[in-house]
């Protein structure tokens, strides 16, 4: 991936109603790569909140989405961001020269308890583990 020297890269998870899988990728980006990469989430029919379920699968985790708030998709968030990633759901992304394109294939958590989430919430995690290794991986630190 091409990267501007000093510019972190951006990630935009994406699904159809921005409400489990893409809200908790977003917020394991975010959680375990700091400020060393932009991360939006989006998609095409937002739904009204945010899945109970996966708020408190990601609780459980330590990681608070209560707050969070499903966003439509847009063209300009795909085309600020260096890497898009779908999460198993059929959506699509405009298409835009330059960027790199995933699609993760998830199970939806629409519809189903904590129980049946969790899973879920630890493959999202091995993923967005194997993708900041990738594209912002940790800088060794100098030793005196």
């Amino acid at each position: 991936m091409p990267e501007s020297p000093g510019k972190k890269p951006s990630v935009l998870f994406v699904c159809v109603h921005n409400a489990g899988r893409s809200q908790m990728a977003a917020a394991w980006l975010t959680h375990l790569a700091g400020d060393r990469i932009e991360v939006r989430s989006a998609g095409s029919h937002p739904g009204d909140q945010v899945n109970p379920a996966a708020v408190e699968a990601m609780a459980e985790a330590g990681i608070d989405i209560s707050e969070e708030t499903p966003k439509i998709l847009t063209a300009d968030a795909v085309r600020a961001s260096d890497v898009c990633i779908t999460m198993g759901c059929g959506d699509t992304c405009p298409v835009f020269p330059g960027k790199r394109y995933l699609d993760w294939n998830l199970d939806d958590p629409a519809g189903r308890g904590v129980e049946a989430v969790r899973p879920i919430r630890d493959e999202i995690k091995t993923l967005v583990e194997g993708l900041i290794a990738e594209i912002a991986p940790s800088k060794p630190t100098a030793t005196a």
